[in-house]
C-alpha cells in the first residue's frame, strides 16, 4: 500500500526556511537539515506497509456486524458511493489540520485500522471509525485532555496482499496519554466489532517518530506532519491532486458512505465561528 516516494514538503514560513526530507527508520519521519542543491528527483522513502506509513470510548453500544450499515444518515446510506477524495473535501481537510494546530491540538499521531482484517463488512466502515474516534475523544476527556482528528477511508485490493476497507486517522494525543490510548485501543476494536482483536490490524506511530516532539522541536513536528498528511490524502482525484499539486497518488478504491471526516472543533462550522 505504501510504494511510492514521500513528496518533498514546499518550503514556507511555518516550516521557517529551506528543508530536506530524509529517510527515518520508524515512520518515514522527516529531518530538518541544511539546504542542498535539488535533484531532479525526489528521494524515495522506502516503506512495505501500514505500520511504516503511521499512538482511542463508548457507552455500552452493541458490536457491529456484518449485517449493519455504517452511521445512520443520507451521508452514509448504503448506495452513496465514491472512488476519490474531491478538490472540496481535500480543501476541508487541510484547514482542519491547520485550525487544529491554531487552537492547540496539533495532530501527533498517525493511526492505521484494518477494519477489513478486524471483521467489519464495507457498508459498516463508517460507522466503525466514528465510534473508535468517539472512544478516543472520551478516553481522553476522562483524563483532563481535548482532542482533534480528521480521517480518510481507503478500500484497496489485489496483489494477493487484500487490505480491504481501511482508515487513516490523525489525532492529537498528548505524549503523557499515549500509554493510556494504548492499552485501551484493542479493547475498544473488540467492543466495535464483537471479535477477539486480530494481529496487526491497528498500526500507531507518533508523527515523526518521536513522542512529544510538536513541543521539542516544532519545525520539525510540522514537516513531518506534512508528509503524514500528504499520506493521508493520496486517495486524490487526478483533479483534485492537479488543484493542490499533491505528488503522491494512489487508487483510493470504493468506499461506501462518507470518505473523510474531522472532529467537530476543527470542522468548516467550528473555523468559521472563529474568524
Amino acid at each position: 500500500m505504501i510504494s511510492a516516494a514521500m513528496p518533498k514538503p514546499h518550503n514556507s514560513a511555518r516550516h521557517g526556511g529551506a528543508l530536506k526530507l530524509h529517510r527515518d527508520c520508524s515512520f518515514g519521519g522527516v529531518s530538518i537539515a541544511p539546504h542542498q542543491p535539488q535533484s531532479p528527483a525526489n528521494p524515495p522513502i522506502a516503506v512495505t506497509g501500514t505500520a511504516l506509513a503511521i499512538s482511542y470510548l463508548t457507552s455500552g453500544v452493541a458490536a457491529l456486524s456484518a449485517g449493519r450499515t455504517g452511521r445512520g444518515g443520507a451521508r452514509n446510506r448504503a448506495n452513496r458511493e465514491s472512488h476519490a477524495l474531491t478538490a472540496a473535501q481535500i480543501g476541508n481537510l487541510k484547514a482542519a489540520e491547520r485550525h487544529a494546530e491554531k487552537i492547540g491540538l496539533p495532530f501527533t499521531r498517525m493511526i492505521s485500522i484494518h477494519w477489513q482484517a478486524a471483521g467489519v463488512p464495507l457498508a459498516g466502515m463508517a460507522k466503525a471509525t466514528y465510534r473508535f474516534t468517539d472512544l478516543l475523544t472520551k478516553a481522553l476527556a476522562r483524563h483532563g485532555s481535548g482532542t482533534a482528528w480528521l480521517w480518510t477511508h481507503e478500500n484497496v485490493p489485489g496483489n494477493g496482499n487484500d487490505k480491504g476497507g481501511h482508515c487513516h486517522l490523525l489525532a492529537h494525543v498528548p505524549a503523557d496519554l499515549v500509554a493510556v490510548v494504548t492499552a485501551l485501543q484493542r479493547g475498544w476494536l473488540r467492543r466495535i466489532t464483537g471479535q477477539p482483536y486480530r494481529a496487526r490490524v491497528i498500526h500507531s506511530k507518533p508523527i515523526g517518530g518521536r513522542l512529544g516532539l510538536e513541543a521539542g522541536n516544532p519545525d520539525l513536528h510540522a514537516v513531518n506532519l506534512e508528509a503524514a498528511l500528504a499520506y493521508v490524502l493520496k486517495g486524490a482525484s487526478p483533479e483534485a491532486a492537479s488543484q493542490f499539486v499533491l505528488e503522491r497518488l494512489e487508487p483510493g478504491g470504493r468506499v461506501i458512505g462518507k470518505r473523510c471526516g474531522t472532529s467537530q472543533n476543527i470542522g468548516a462550522k467550528a473555523r468559521k465561528a472563529k474568524d
